[in-house]
């Protein structure tokens, strides 16, 4: 194994375990340096894996480099941060252990990408289904939101974490993720109202500037000019040119959504947003007493709407303080430093606690919620962890947060020591920092909390009367003349495993009480946002204990988290910074010196190369290896402790190789375990597990020739079942029957299910069953119903009036007047007359009365029947008969006692009218080319569907009063239209339709 390692990788080693010279600093820097110029990236330390940032993109994180780890031996493949991956994810699933990856290393060094590398590896390798893949995709973009919130530009890193990130992955049974659960811890809530020179606010705020909508922007008040804003110009650094907060604000809101945020989480969370900015632009003024007040109106109006409090009562609040006294409440009015304090530690606070309710959002968004599962993911479900730790960094001024003490002693406790190995244990300086009554953070909770004029330096000179004697702690007053040149007279020094970092103490006091006076939370608490209802508690109001100091947050959740982490099996990520100025291929050997030590990576390959390279569990080890060994081989039967010491003696192992504890086996030379996994593979050949395959064959051979009997019994059963129903078909049910029955309605139904109608016109529909008649009937009335009713879905207005006409048509004339059936397919118009057709006199006759319809007509006179053309006008009440510019007759239509018309093809028709109406001179005669449209309209407008009257043979009409005409119509070969030898109106028409 160890050549064929070689083979595949000849750029120096790739695992520092190898190195000849093990113990060389200036050889494994080296070895990093080959590596890195070849764009080798990774190294292994045993099975911690070391990770330079190559500040470029490398194409060694495509699916098919995942597919290429996925399931493989750590040691079989090149280093990689998906064998790290892939190999917690498979010693959780075998080993059912919980594991977690802790990522360390300075900002810069890849410590983020290295955690979006890993839970991208285990989104394209696990198992999904569709509530899986709502689950990775919402682990993805957790990232984006959690960037935008929590990372900011800093001197050394263009995303820079500014928070703690501890994330637990959920995994089912199958090992697929189905939930996950984040745990943050300080925030650098500071970095909200104050950036250094060259740093920048946290990215959100640039995001919704730069990105933002217009109507966003203007219903939250802002200018898209982050130079507006007091909160982000003191880096003096707006513009990045490797982040486009543009396109990153798209994502964001993306991620949002994808996540589960509503709107309206969204909208009130903007407006969070920016009432921080407002609230960074609002100044005070200094009164003659020395007293504040607000000089920006405009910002106190914003921030009243976007908050959702009362002003005035903001206004008062960010300018006074309530104070008891002898328990009366007092308002006590503060300076122009006080008012801008207060203001800030608002801003602080606000975005601090929002930060951690989106966190809980995140979370519940994650939760495993699926009730079917719920029993089963408690029994067996496992966890991968992910710990983005903050890097140690060494600045000209340090803050003592800046240490992961604890984090740095349980990765030396979690190392099994093989023999005594020198290096630093950092417990000491734990204690220092941490230990009760007398660390550093229990004299600076005490000074806070102390009466009196507690500052900065009179911290100081407690830490120099309390800790002054300690070997690791140094102060200017405590140094010799020496020192002392080096450090200023506000600054204490601690030597810690990476070595002297000097703190100062300017702000120690302010940053770690971070309090928010009483009335700035009263006012929160009435605020009518959603989200702020949340992160103000009013129980906060009522209880009177004193919150928690910072230094006494940030000390639980390391150990909070430090339980957590003891709890696991631990996998390490050491990142690396090449250089400073994040340039792709430059090799800082002084920086990477500096961050060797600091890591502890020399010591941790003394440790690894001094203790062991290999360890598992008795189990795990025989399992893997019992093949080798006739003794073990298939099966052990006794304690794993003397399986295992039996196979090692076989394999010919030398005491000084390996070592036994309580329930793992130790090996300490790569090269012992290189050489049992070459025999492993040697005797990997057929006739060395010829009685196995046999086993497994004719286990499986089994299995398939029970199915196939099973199916074949099933068959049978069915086939009998049916006959016998069959056989009892006419009977009432019964049990003999019921199987057949149910199968012929089942078949109808399918049948049906294939071939229902798809038109209204379609009248198909298969024949059922007797015992599903009613059914079949009821279901083609439902069908017809939903068809008709998606066709009338779909007509529109214009349609739906056409049909409107054809139905009264159809009522009117079907079956009884010849030319009906020519006039279905032809639509009926609005009107035959234009308004160029119609004599502008006549409009002007007309009056208000809008005209509905005009159609050219023929009238003939009652006395000598002789032929005019007229036009006819139809209006919302009346009838006209118009001789071009005369309006000639008028009837309304309350007049009109009906309509008559003959059974043939003819357009004759005659509108009856009262004989005693002095306005009439009697029933009029006309004939039109469109007669069925013609009358369908006046029917309508009208209302007089049911006063048209179809004669056969003569219609009977007024002349005069008590005189009658007569118009006969007869049948012939063409239209005629002539007054009779009889005195008759004779009409000869063509027969259309023999009704």
């Amino acid at each position: 194994m160890e050549s064929a390692l070689t083979a595949r990788d000849r750029v120096g080693v790739q695992d520092f375990v190898l190195l000849e010279n093990h113990t060389s600093e200036v050889a494994f820097i080296e070895n990093l340096r080959k590596r890195f110029k070849e764009n080798l990236i990774y190294t292994y330390i045993g099975s911690v894996l070391v990770s330079v940032n190559p500040y470029k993109d490398l194409e060694i994180y495509t699916k098919q480099h995942m597919e290429r780890y996925r399931g493989v031996n750590f040691y079989e493949v090149s280093p990689h941060i998906y064998a790290v991956s892939d190999n917690a994810y498979r010693s959780m699933r075998t080993e059912r252990r919980d594991q977690c990856m802790l990522i360390s290393g300075e900002s810069g060094a890849g410590k983020t990408e290295a955690s979006k590398k890993v839970l991208q590896y285990y989104a394209v390798t696990c198992p999904a289904s569709e509530q899986v893949q709502t689950v990775k995709d919402r682990l993805l973009q957790s990232n984006p939101v959690l960037e935008a919130f929590g990372n900011a530009k800093t001197l050394r890193n263009d995303n820079s974490s500014r928070f703690g990130k501890y994330m637990d992955i959920q995994f089912d049974f199958r090992g697929a993720p189905v939930g996950g659960h984040i745990l943050n811890y300080l925030l650098e809530k500071s970095r909200v109202v104050h950036q250094s020179h060259g740093e920048r606010n946290f990215h959100i705020f640039y995001q919704l500037i730069e990105g933002g909508e217009e109507d966003l922007l203007r219903r939250l008040g802002l200018e898209r000019n982050t130079q507006q804003y007091q909160y982000l110009v003191k880096g003096n650094c707006p513009k990045v040119s490797s982040i486009n907060d543009r396109s990153d604000w798209k994502l964001v809101r993306k991620a949002l959504s994808v996540i589960g945020f509503s709107d309206d989480d969204v909208e009130e969370l903007l407006n969070i947003i920016a009432s921080v900015l407002h609230l960074g632009n609002v100044q005070f003024g200094g009164e003659d007493s020395g007293n504040a007040y607000i000089t920006t109106d405009t910002q106190i109006k914003y921030l009243a709407r976007l908050l959702g409090v009362d002003g005035s009562v903001l206004k008062e609040a960010l300018t006074h303080k309530k104070i008891t006294a002898k328990g009366e409440e007092l308002m006590s009015p503060l300076n122009q430093e006080q008012a801008s304090s207060a203001r800030d530690a608002l801003s602080k606070a606000i975005y601090g606690r929002t930060f951690t309710w989106l966190v809980n959002k995140i979370n519940d968004s994650l939760a495993f919620k699926t009730a079917s599962y719920i029993q089963t993911l408690s029994k067996n479900a496992s966890v991968i962890g992910l710990l983005d730790i903050y890097g140690f960094e060494v600045f000209q001024n340090n803050r003592w947060e800046e240490s992961n003490c604890g984090l740095y002693y349980s990765i030396a406790l979690l190392c099994f020591q093989w023999e005594p190995v020198q290096y630093f244990n950092n417990k000491i300086i734990c204690d220092l920092v941490e230990e009760k009554f007398k660390g550093i953070i229990s004299i600076l909770d005490e000074e806070c909390l102390r009466p009196g004029d507690a500052s900065d330096i009179t911290f100081l000179e407690k830490l120099e009367d309390t800790v002054g004697g300690h070997v690791h702690f140094l102060s200017h007053k405590l140094a010799d003349g020496k020192t002392r040149k080096v450090m200023g007279r506000d600054e204490f020094r601690l030597l810690h495993y990476a070595g002297e970092v000097n703190y100062s103490v300017n702000g120690f006091l302010d940053k770690n009480n971070d309090l928010l006076f009483r009335n700035l939370k009263e006012v929160m608490c009435m605020s009518e946002n959603k989200i702020l209802t949340q992160c103000f508690d009013r129980e906060e109001l009522t209880d009177r204990k004193r919150p928690e100091t910072t230094a006494t947050q940030f000390k639980n959740s390391l150990a909070k988290l430090m339980e957590i982490l003891m709890s696991k099996e631990p996998s390490y990520v050491r990142c690396i910074k090449p250089n400073d100025a994040k340039q792709a291929g430059r090799f800082d050997e002084v920086l990477i010196r500096h961050q060797v030590k600091y890591l502890g990576l020399m010591e941790n390959l003394r440790v690894r190369r001094a203790g062991f390279a290999y360890r598992r569990r008795y189990e795990v080890f025989l399992q893997r290896y019992k093949s080798l060994c006739p003794d073990t081989w298939p099966n052990w039967d006794g304690r794993l402790v003397d399986g295992v010491s039996t196979l090692v003696k076989h394999l010919g192992y030398k005491p000084e190789e390996y070592k036994l504890g309580r329930s793992k086996i130790f090996i300490r030379f790569p090269k012992t375990l290189f050489a049992t996994e070459d025999a492993l593979e040697e005797i990997a050949q057929p006739f060395v597990y010829r009685s196995a395959a046999i086993l497994i064959q004719a286990w499986w051979r089994g299995i398939l020739a029970r199915r196939r009997a099973q199916r074949r019994r099933e068959a049978a059963d069915t086939i009998r079942r049916f006959i016998k129903g069959f056989m009892y078909r006419h009977q009432p049910r019964c049990p003999e029957n019921e199987y057949f029955l149910d199968y012929v309605r089942y078949s109808f139904l399918m049948k049906l299910h294939r071939n229902l109608p798809k038109t209204v016109l379609d009248k198909s529909w298969p024949t059922p069953p007797p015992a599903l008649i009613e059914t079949s009937e009821h279901l083609r009335k439902l069908c017809m119903q939903n068809m008709v009713w998606k066709y009338c879905k779909t007509i529109s207005p214009e349609w739906k009036h056409q049909l409107e006409q054809k139905m009264v048509a159809s009522e009117i004339f079907k079956d009884k007047k010849d030319n009906y059936p020519q006039s279905v397919p032809k639509l009926f118009v609005g009107t035959r007359l234009n308004g160029e057709d119609i004599n502008p006199k006549v409009l002007q006759a007309l009056g208000t009365e809008k005209m509905k319809y005009g159609v050219p007509v023929t009238k003939y006179d009652r006395k000598g029947y002789k032929a005019r053309a007229r036009q006819m006008l139809l209006t919302g009440s009346s009838v006209f008969i118009v001789e071009d510019t005369k309006l000639k007759q008028r009837i309304d239509y309350s007049a009109l006692k009906g309509i008559s018309v003959s059974s043939l093809s003819d357009g004759m028709f005659v509108l009856h009218v009262p004989c005693e109406d002095n306005k009439q001179k009697g029933d009029v005669v006309l004939q039109s080319d469109h007669v069925i449209e013609t009358l369908t309209k006046v029917a309508i407008c009208a209302d007089k569907i049911n006063s048209i009257n179809i004669n056969q043979g003569s219609i009977k009409f007024t002349v005069s009063q008590g005189k009658e005409g007569i118009i006969d119509f007869t049948s012939g070969s063409e239209l005629l239209i002539a007054k009779a030898k009889n005195g008759h109106l004779s009409v000869t028409a063509p027969r259309l339709n023999s009704r």
